[in-house]
């Protein structure tokens, strides 16, 4: 797969899998007057290229009762980019995003206690070379949260893909630019 924006019908692929992801190949063929080989073609070289991932996304309430936290991250700014994709590899956070103002990173997970949150802060974050200091925010009520959209939308055209060893570990379900066809 060649470096470069994505192209207009990968864009409209990514756009139409991202309203619904159990759309059929022939229904995406069929809306953009392609065929159903090509679209076939289309998503497995975006996914071999990891500029999409299918994903299930729940609502997080089938989870029991969990409190949805978010820790802003105080770090050394060389550190960053490293304390991101070891923060994106602890399976109990399920976002990390890089952030200028307050805080440097920004890790949000589900938790069932705050005692789990304590100890993974303690135990595993704050031991982390460069981290400075973690603030913790407990969501307390959710006036709004689309449990079905969990991408990022792709990016317009122009934008070149970043290098595999630029780009973060943060953003898995969403879509990297790349040369058209």
């Amino acid at each position: 797969m060649s470096e470069g924006p994505l192209d207009e019908l990968d864009q409209r692929i990514i756009e139409l899998l991202g309203r619904d992801a159990r759309v059929s190949n022939r229904q995406i063929a069929d809306e953009l007057g392609v065929t159903e080989g090509t679209i076939r073609a289309r998503i497995k070289d975006l996914q071999d290229a990891r500029l999409i991932q299918f994903t299930v996304v729940t609502d997080f309430r089938l989870a029991g009762s969990p409190n949805m936290v978010m820790l802003g991250i105080h770090a050394d700014p060389g550190r960053v980019p490293m304390l991101a994709n070891e923060l994106a590899r602890m399976p109990e956070i399920s976002a990390v995003v890089v952030l200028l103002g307050r805080y440097n990173l920004l890790a949000t997970g589900l938790f069932t206690s705050l005692t789990e949150v304590d100890q993974l802060i303690r135990t595993r974050i704050l031991p982390m070379r460069g981290v400075r200091n973690v603030e913790t925010s407990v969501s307390v009520q959710n006036f709004k949260y689309n449990f079905a959209m969990a991408r990022i939308t792709a990016p317009g055209a122009g934008h070149t893909r970043a290098k595999a060893s630029e780009r973060p570990a943060v953003a898995r379900s969403s879509a990297r630019p790349r040369r058209g066809r």
